[in-house]
């Protein structure tokens, strides 16, 4: 697909999502929100990708929520009956956050490498992603409490899993900017580079890494982070086991010793893509 506001290569098992607008800062137009769950859910369905790369153009990762999302009448009506408004806005909101949310749903690892300003719903997206890395001069603001709203993309919900609650909330409440370094010290970022070409040549071999390993155990492992961030210990582990007895297979691991044996690296067979059902 052509896609306006995305650029989409795969190589090597390794798919990378560039965001290409950089003239408006990467902001989140309508055609953003059309084109990335369709490009998501198209590189988790053919199954060509082991994991996924997602990056950005220009001076900064993304400024946010473009107003044109805002400004035009047909998304988000500003007059009427106060409850018909009130239904109508709630089903866009569960609609965009739908498009992060696709972020998760993917069988796929998705990294996200970071440069300049990641803003607003930008915080949103990356926080829906496996892992994220930025470059020096990066920085994040939850932006929207200083623009006198909630966020309410995913950025309340997915955050207090990956930084300290009392970080959290000081970033939430305020609004404030925090740095590259703020962000490693949190926990935000898992690495900080000098420059977007090493961050992105450090990235694309830790993706490379992921896609030598068996594309059921990396799906596994993602699948039981998930739902052991959201369910008790004993619920995750209950789940573990009945995930185990249904998906475990010896072909993958018997491919790794005999590979070991012959001091090869194995090479395993894609999953399978996903089909319309009765297609």
């Amino acid at each position: 697909m052509a896609y306006k506001s995305l650029d989409v290569t795969l190589e090597n098992h390794v798919a990378h999502l560039k965001l290409n607008r950089p003239n408006e800062l990467n902001s989140m137009n309508i055609d953003f929100w059309k084109e990335l769950p369709i490009a998501i859910r198209e590189i988790d369905e053919q199954a060509d990708a082991r994991v996924i790369v997602i990056s950005s153009t220009g001076k900064h990762f993304s400024a946010g929520m473009d107003l044109s999302v805002f400004t035009s009448g047909n998304n988000i009506p500003m007059q009427g009956d106060p409850a018909r408004m009130a239904e109508n806005l709630r089903r866009t909101v569960l609609d965009l956050q739908a498009c992060f949310n696709v972020l998760e749903d993917a069988r796929l690892p998705i990294l996200v490498a970071i440069q300049g300003g990641c803003i607003g719903g930008a915080i949103d997206m990356i926080s829906a992603c496996d892992s994220r890395y930025c470059t020096e001069d990066a920085f994040f603001t939850i932006k929207e409490t200083q623009l006198g709203m909630t966020a309410d993309l995913g950025t309340l919900q997915r955050l207090p899993h990956l930084i300290p609650q009392g970080m959290m909330r000081e970033l939430a409440y305020t609004g404030r900017n925090f740095d590259a370094k703020e962000a490693k010290e949190i926990g935000l970022v898992n690495k900080v580079y000098v420059s977007q070409e090493a961050m992105l040549a450090d990235v694309m071999a830790i993706a490379a890494l992921i896609a030598k390993q068996s594309p059921v155990a990396v799906a596994g492992c993602k699948e039981m982070i998930n739902y052991s961030r959201d369910h008790s210990v004993a619920d995750s582990l209950k789940y573990m086991a009945t995930w185990q007895s249904g998906m475990f297979r010896p072909q993958d691991m018997m491919k790794s010793f005999a590979a070991k044996a012959q001091k090869q690296a194995p090479e395993f067979d894609p999953i399978l893509p996903i089909k319309p059902l009765f297609s």
